[in-house]
Formats: C-alpha cells, structure tokens, sequence
C-alpha cells in the first residue's frame, strides 16, 4: 500500500512537472508572439498617420472574419488531436497517433483549400458593401491555405507534451509576419506616399508569410524527430484497425465540439463587428468615422494589448488537454482533480498580477502604443479587467474538452451565447464601446460558474482548498496594482501625459516595481510553493525571504 502510494505521489509530481514546463514553454512562445503582434503596432499607427484608426478598424474587421473562417477550416482538429494523441499514446498506441496525423493532414489541406477558395470568391458579401474590406479578405485566404496543416502538426506535438517546437514556430511565424508587415508599410506609407488601404492590405497579406516561416520549422522538427517516432510506432501495441476514412471521419466527429467551443471569443467578437454599428445607428446620430473610430477603441486598439494576457491562459489551456486526456484514459480521477485544481492555481498566479497591472499602467500603455486618450485610457482599464473571465473561459473550456466533457461544454456555452445576445443592445445603449466587452464578460462568468460546478460535483474538485490560495494572489495582485498606480500618478506630476515618449519613463519604472512587489508577496505568503512546488525555494533563499 504504501509503494503504491509512493507510486501516485511520483505520478503527480511528474504530472505537475509536465504541467509547469509545458505551459512555460507555450507562455514563453505565446506571449513573445504576442507582444510582438502588439509592439509593431507603435510604428504601424506612427507610419499610417491620421489614418490609423480607420486602418485599425479595417484590419480589425478582415481579422475577425479570417480567424473565425480559419477555425472552420482547422475544423478544430488542431486540439482534437492533441487530445486523441494523448489518448492513443495513454495507451501505448503509438502506431495509431501517428495514423491519426496523416489522416488529419490530408483532411486539414482539404478544408484549406475549400475555405480559402470561399473567403476569396466570397470577399464581396462578407465585406458588408465595404469595398475596403474586399481586398483584405482576399490577402488573408492565401493564409488560410496553411495554417490549418501547420495548426495540425502543432496539435500532433502536443499531443506528445513536445511544447518547445510549438512554441518556437508561433515566435518565427509571428517575427517574419511583422518584419513583413512593417516594412510593406514604410515603403507604401513613407517612401511611396500610397494609400492606407493599400498598406492595410499588405499588412494582412503578412499572415501568409509567417505561415511560411512556422511550416519550415514544424517541418524541420518533424525531421530531426523521425527515428523516435519510427521506434515508437515499432513499440506500439494494441493498435486498433481502423481505415483512413474511418480515422477522419472520427477526427471530424471528435473535432465539431471543438470548433463551437474554441470559436466563442472570435464568434463573440464578429457579433460586435456586425451589431456595434446598427446599434449606435439607433441610439443616436453618429457620423460613419465615429462608429469606426470606437469600433477601432475596443476592437482593435485595446484588444491588441489585453489579448497578450488572455494568451497567457490560451497557453496554459493547450497544455492541459493532452495531459487530462491522458488521465481520463487512465481514469485516474485522482490526476484529474489534480491537475484542474493546478491549473487553475496555475491560471490565476499569472493572469490576476497581470490584468490588474496592465489596468495600473493603461494610461502609458495606450499614450505608447497609440496616443493619449482619455477614452482610450478608460476603455483599456476596463478592458483589463474583462481580460480574467475571457481568459479563465480558455483555461476551462480546454479542461473540459481534455476530459472529453464536449457536449456538456458546448451546451454550457450555448447558453453564454444567448447572454450575450440578451445584453449586446442594452450594454451598448448604456456604455457605448464599453457594452460589448461588458455583455460578453458576464456571459463567460455565466458560462465559468456552470464549468466549476460540473468540476466539483463530477470530479471532486475542492473549490473551498483553493479559497486560501486564490486569497493570497489576490491579496498580492491588489496591493501591487495600488502601488504602480500610485507611482504613475506621482511620475505624471512631472511628466507630460499627452507626451507618447516620455510615456515610456512612467510605463518602464511602473512594470519593473510591480513585478518585483508581487514575486516578493507570493514568495512571503507562501502561495507561489502551492503554485510551482518546493523549486522555488532556492529563490526565497537568494532574496533572503
């Protein structure tokens, strides 16, 4: 009894490990990609001028469209696969995982081609009579046509816990897209005087070449892998026989829940895109540039900067799906618990100190990115604080998926969906560019109380053990943003805060000084060893904590 014991303390340990290096390595590549998606933003609205939020809100619009269309091309298969690899491998069928992925690659250039096909042939009636909109849409389909077989290898590494290389090609794929993207923008903009739709275009036409560069890598991986995965498949056992056809067409089965569940953040935002407009229409007299320009403010401007925190949780989720998959497998509900539990611990040390710090920063951040604006500044606090349901909806969507709760997900979800047609016209009536964010963030809270409860009743999931340590990241994440807040007010004493550069003297100290008052309170509160586990004693012992 007690070797076996010994034996389910080992596993979790190592459950916990994979857990915490994995979302490392997706946070790592997550957030590098993601913060170089929001840093060419300062150059790109320097360069395209008085024009910038049209641009904005143009490419915000073309971007909607292209990555709900790009799920439905994926066909959520990226994740799917993720979760039935685990699951093979769970069980030692090595053979039949790697099946799986020739199945899903072919199914993938497939929807690839037909959905590109549509978004091209289709620019017309989904611009909405916006003849700006139609060439944009049609830069993007070219990247439809390899993102879903990148998306594809992506999930197959992962299914593998392999994160590093996943990681890796987000980074190259997102570096490649920017270099693209800004200097199309200088040449048109600076050197050739052109048009702003015309670097809009190439701006998103830029997608495609990261795509290029991300292929190159998975592939390169992919290679230097080939003889582990050939022994593995020599080892494996058990395998099931099952055609090429049956495969996709379970792919396919398995990969629908998917595609509902991970569309909700972009299908709530094409619902912003196509009621914001007729809403205002009918709640006042408001110019064409206005909509947009607010358009631009919670579409774009600021979902470009809190979309980095929701990315940490998109990171993390990745990684949990393979791993409940494969104690679902198991049935090891014991590992399950676990691991909903980290996870959510894991979640809330991360994102909490950085919502709540990006909301005490809003102000040079927003002057940084963009210019000063008041609105501006009020709509990315408010932003920041909408970004913990949004995330804390990726975290607990990818748990239910790994523990294949698909169709309970999606019922749950379903009725989010119904919120947030309920409260889109009121929220907007009362709080303008504010109300989408607002319906959408009550709906996801909705959706997370019915997620947390199915967790506790089905699974055992102790809600009141995590009281305690959800208090103390609070608790730390409250005082730290009192104190950046309170730094920033006193550093705009002397500073102008219309000044775009001087921005950058009140932003650095305010990061700097926040990050290390909330690592100093979760190391004295004990709440980072529930977290991360005894490793984090050798850097109480350096701090002299």
């Amino acid at each position: 009894m007690k070797s076996k014991s010994t034996e389910n303390v080992a596993t979790e340990q190592s459950a916990t490990a994979k857990m915490v290096a994995g979302s490392a390595w997706m946070t790592a590549g997550t957030i590098t990609s993601r913060l170089l998606g929001a840093i060419y933003v300062i150059p790109w609205v320097t360069w395209m001028g008085v024009y910038s939020d049209q641009a904005n809100a143009l490419y915000a619009k073309g971007y909607n469209i292209y990555s709900y269309l790009l799920i439905l091309a994926s066909a959520g298969i990226p994740s799917a696969i993720s979760q039935m690899v685990g699951d093979y491998n769970g069980r030692g069928q090595y053979l039949t995982s790697r099946r799986l992925y020739r199945s899903a690659l072919y199914f993938s250039l497939l929807t690839g081609i037909l959905f590109a096909g549509f978004m091209y042939l289709g620019a017309p009636w989904l611009s909405q009579g916006d003849a700006n909109l139609v060439p944009v849409l049609r830069s993007l389909a070219w990247a439809v046509l390899l993102i879903p077989a990148m998306s594809i290898s992506r999930g197959y590494l992962q299914g593998y816990n392999w994160m590093a290389p996943s990681a890796l090609s987000q980074f190259i794929e997102q570096l490649l897209r920017v270099i693209y993207m800004l200097a199309a923008t200088f040449m048109i903009m600076k050197v050739a005087h052109g048009h702003w739709q015309a670097a809009t275009m190439q701006s998103t036409f830029a997608a495609f070449v990261g795509a290029v560069g991300s292929c190159a890598v998975l592939i390169y991986v992919e290679w230097r892998q080939r003889k582990y995965l050939a022994n593995l498949s020599a080892q494996s056992q058990n395998d099931p026989e099952i055609s090429t056809v049956k495969l996709i067409r379970k792919i396919v089965y398995r990969s629908i829940p998917f595609i509902i569940i991970e569309s909700a953040i972009v299908l709530f935002q094409l619902f912003d895109q196509y009621t914001f407009k007729p809403v205002m229409n009918q709640i006042g007299h408001f110019t064409t540039l206005q909509i947009d320009t607010l358009y631009a403010l919670f579409a774009f401007n600021t979902n470009k900067i809190y979309m980095i925190i929701v990315s940490l949780a998109t990171a993390m989720a990745v990684t949990a799906i393979p791993l409940l998959a494969n104690a679902r497998a198991r049935n090891n509900l014991a590992e399950i618990q676990q691991q909903i539990e980290k996870a959510t611990l894991l979640f809330a040390s991360i994102m909490m100190p950085a919502s709540l710090g990006l909301a005490a920063v809003a102000q040079p951040v927003y002057t940084v990115f963009y210019r000063y604006s008041e609105a501006g500044t009020t709509l990315m606090a408010f932003a920041a604080f909408m970004s913990i349901p949004y995330g804390l909806y990726n975290i607990g969507a990818a748990m239910m998926q790994g523990i294949s709760e698909n169709r309970r997900m999606m019922t749950y979800l379903g009725i989010g969906i119904v919120i947030k047609m309920v409260l889109q016209y009121p929220a907007i009536k009362y709080f303008t560019a504010v109300g989408p964010l607002l319906a959408t963030a009550v709906a996801m809270l909705i959706v997370l109380v019915l997620v947390y409860h199915h967790f506790s009743h089905a699974y055992g999931v102790q809600l009141g053990l995590m009281v305690n340590p959800l208090n103390k990241i609070i608790s730390a994440s409250l005082v730290m943003y009192v104190i950046v807040r309170a730094l920033v007010a006193l550093i705009y004493v002397w500073l102008n805060p219309a000044g775009r550069y001087l921005a950058f003297f009140a932003l650095i100290p305010a990061v700097g000084i926040g990050a290390l008052v909330f690592v100093i309170l979760v190391l004295k509160n004990g709440v980072a060893e529930e977290v991360l586990g005894l490793r984090v004693q050798g850097l109480k012992r350096k701090l002299h904590l």
